[in-house]
């Protein structure tokens, strides 16, 4: 099949590689000329495992290709995917649908025959309806459907969760439309990956959903977290007795600083704005909002605990800048109102990531960056684990303790045993776990 991606963002790049890898012929059309000239010389606008890989075979194969003008590629194409940006809107929360909808304006002037619309960006229930309401009102003629078709995708797992999903959502209600979608995913067949056919809203909704319930986990075990310090219980425990239960799970029970990231906070309040739109109000999931934003703001609190409670003059090391791992993204990152709020109670802060320092300098303009994790440390009076790199996840702490003015660890991840620092003669604090 001819598959036209617009946007080479997150989705729509790693979504374009694997659906290419898979044999169709697919264009990713971008109008950031920088980012296209970067593709063909093999360059990846961001940092996710195995797609440069993936892209460079695709490419090679003649079965993937990046253009600026979107013209060719959607006269041509089965299906045209919209993957560009859905961030908040300023001011009130809201998903900015600008992109889409100019998208939308741009495909129905270059469509010929039939084709498939297909939001892939995440929006707002209703957006599919706007989006053929523009489609046809600038061209009448076309023969068109439009298709919900959210992500579900990891970052820094994106491409195996592409390769092996849970499930397709697909929302239309145009037989033709199912059939194309059906081809497109066709090869997923052989990994047994269910295909749900909804109806557009309905599916439109079930990305929202599922984002603000993995919210809510998250939220529930970080207060169960707070509770289990106070009363000398072990959350991590906690998690697993729960987590047992096949009617909970053990997925997105670990304990941490918070949420943040491109998808659950942006996508959490635009589902509070469209229930207040019509008037629904989601008491949970405001709560949720709420919660995960006071506890990014209390991290720098339980560091200054950890050091004596005052920073003044003090080092702080800290380890780990984007929000999860094997990714560069820092948006709406712990690190930021940490590293912001350590700041702000007079300490020095000096940093190390893997892959996210650059991108951090633009958020945290203000502190040292160091070339490894004992660079880092050296001289510190209080290193704190932000982000659970796998880099992390065996220092050699002895060497890590020489470098520290302070043998003083905040363990924000619970990536290391309590008895064994303890025997190291480190001072170790972590989240959720009691005396």
């Amino acid at each position: 099949m001819r598959i036209t991606m617009i946007g080479t963002g997150y989705v729509g790049l790693v979504s374009g590689a694997c659906l290419a890898d898979f044999g169709h012929r697919v264009t990713c059309v971008d109008t950031d000329a920088g980012k296209i000239a970067a593709l063909h010389r093999g360059e990846m606008p961001i940092y996710e495992p195995g797609l440069e890989q993936l892209v460079e075979t695709s490419v090679k194969a003649g079965r993937l290709d990046f253009q600026t003008d979107l013209s060719g590629p959607v006269a041509e194409a089965d299906a045209v995917f919209i993957a560009v940006g859905t961030p908040s809107r300023r001011g009130d929360g809201h998903a900015d649908l600008s992109y889409v909808y100019a998208a939308a304006r741009e495909i129905a002037a270059a469509l010929k025959g039939f084709t498939v619309v297909v939001t892939k960006s995440t929006v707002p229930v209703g957006t599919g309806d706007e989006v053929e309401r523009i489609i046809r009102e600038v061209n009448p003629s076309a023969d068109v459907a439009v298709a919900s078709n959210p992500e579900f995708l990891r970052e820094g797992a994106a491409i195996r969760d592409f390769k092996h999903p849970d499930r397709i959502v697909v929302g239309t209600s145009e037989e033709r439309a199912r059939k194309v979608m059906g081809e497109v995913y066709r090869p997923l067949y052989l990994n047994q990956a269910p295909i749900l056919y909804t109806e557009r809203r309905t599916a439109e909704l079930i990305k929202y959903a599922a984002n603000a319930f993995l919210a809510t986990k998250i939220t529930f075990i970080n207060e169960i977290a707070d509770l289990a310090e106070k009363v000398g219980a072990d959350v991590q425990e906690v998690a697993r007795g729960i987590g047992l239960d096949n009617r909970i799970g053990p997925k997105f029970l670990n304990a941490g600083p918070g949420f943040g990231g491109s998808c659950f906070p942006k996508d959490t309040r635009a589902l509070v704005k469209t229930a207040l739109d019509h008037d629904v109000p989601l008491r949970i999931v405001e709560a949720v909002l709420a919660v995960n934003d006071n506890r990014k703001r209390a991290m720098a609190r339980k560091v200054a605990a950890a050091a004596g409670g005052n920073l003044r003059g003090k080092t702080v090391a800290v380890l780990g800048l984007t929000f999860k791992p094997e990714t560069d993204d820092m948006r709406e990152a712990p690190s930021i109102p940490l590293v912001t709020g350590l700041l702000d109670l007079g300490a020095r802060v000096r940093a190390y990531d893997p892959a996210g320092m650059e991108p951090a300098k633009h958020d945290l303009p203000n502190i040292g960056y160091a070339t490894d994790p004992y660079d880092c440390a050296h001289g510190a009076d209080v290193l704190v684990i932000v982000t659970e790199w796998v880099q992390f996840r065996a220092l050699d702490l002895a060497r890590l303790k020489n470098e520290m003015a302070h043998p003083v660890i905040v363990d924000l991840r619970n990536i290391y045993r309590r008895d064994e620092m303890a025997a190291l003669g480190f001072t170790y604090e972590s989240i959720g776990r009691g005396a």
